[in-house]
């Protein structure tokens, strides 16, 4: 009996809309039934995903990092298959699972069906894939707007990052985590449950996302030029062993400080300090490339 998907596309993705049909073509010329419910807001897939998960054998989330963390919390509620066609502008989920972007190649994945258990990261109630953070990240998240992503693409990144790195100051926190606790003056603080975000950048050179681990980095410079010489080993995830560079690993992470400050889960800005990360071993499946 053929597979019966439903296929969730986000018509706001950079490339939902235009990519829709084809994707429902390829995916049915690979022997699938599918159910497609395309949304204009991405907080609705968990609704439809638990509306249908008694009908389906798994779901397609065709997006960016954003659309599939709206459905995130019900993928590990029903425990379904998850299958990735990378519609956005980072795409950074699929870089860490080695999906590519080429959409029949995406497709070939799925119905390849090589399942792999995969971790996730959780905050303050909320699962992420990719990173959580707090500081310039958050700046840099709030001008990107969709549609200087729909203009620019991947280099949106980097135009929002230019605008807001010079602006930057350093704030307090505290960081708790294996029985030790360190003050801290930086500028952004990332934990990482993936290898990838923002559009390519490591949070650790050798992170994995089914290491059951989180990998955090705090950034602890004085003036916003010493960021400078730190892009190219951040894009490489080996800005760790600078020495502005806090780096901490551990599945439990606890971040405190003076007043509440925004997090951005998987390029959403979604909760608050406090804040308590911690990592959730092999939570989901996800269909991937043969290893």
């Amino acid at each position: 009996m053929n597979p019966r998907a439903l296929l969730l596309v986000n018509h706001h993705s950079r490339q939902g809309k235009e990519r829709l049909l084809a994707a429902i073509r390829c995916l049915e010329a690979l022997g699938f039934n599918v159910i497609e419910e395309s949304t204009d807001n991405p907080e609705d897939l968990g609704d439809v995903i638990k509306r249908y998960q008694q009908e389906i054998d798994l779901v397609i989330v065709g997006g960016g990092d954003g659309t599939l963390n709206a459905a995130v919390d019900a993928i590990v509620d029903t425990q379904l298959p998850l299958g990735i066609l990378p519609l956005g502008t980072a795409n950074d989920l699929a870089r860490t699972l080695g999906i590519p972007n080429y959409l029949p190649e995406a497709c070939q994945i799925i119905a390849g069906g090589q399942l792999r258990r995969i971790d996730l990261g959780w905050v303050n109630g909320k699962y992420f894939f990719n990173v959580a953070s707090l500081g310039l990240s958050v700046k840099i998240t709030q001008k990107l707007t969709k549609e200087v992503k729909r203009h620019w693409g991947i280099f949106a990144y980097a135009a929002a990052a230019l605008q807001v790195i010079w602006k930057s100051r350093p704030f307090s926190a505290e960081i708790r985590t294996n029985g030790e606790s360190f003050h801290v003056k930086t500028v952004q603080i990332a934990v990482g449950n993936g290898r990838y975000y923002g559009g390519g950048m490591a949070v650790f050179h050798d992170a994995s996302i089914d290491d059951q681990r989180l990998d955090l980095y705090s950034l602890e410079i004085n003036q916003w030029w010493q960021i400078i010489p730190l892009l190219p080993a951040i894009r490489q995830g080996r800005h760790i062993h600078w020495r502005s560079v806090r780096a901490i690993q551990g599945q439990e992470i606890e971040i405190y400080t003076s007043r509440p400050y925004p997090i951005n889960t998987d390029g959403e800005i979604t909760r608050y300090t406090p804040a308590v990360f911690r990592v959730m071993p092999r939570a989901i499946s996800v269909l991937v490339p043969p290893l």
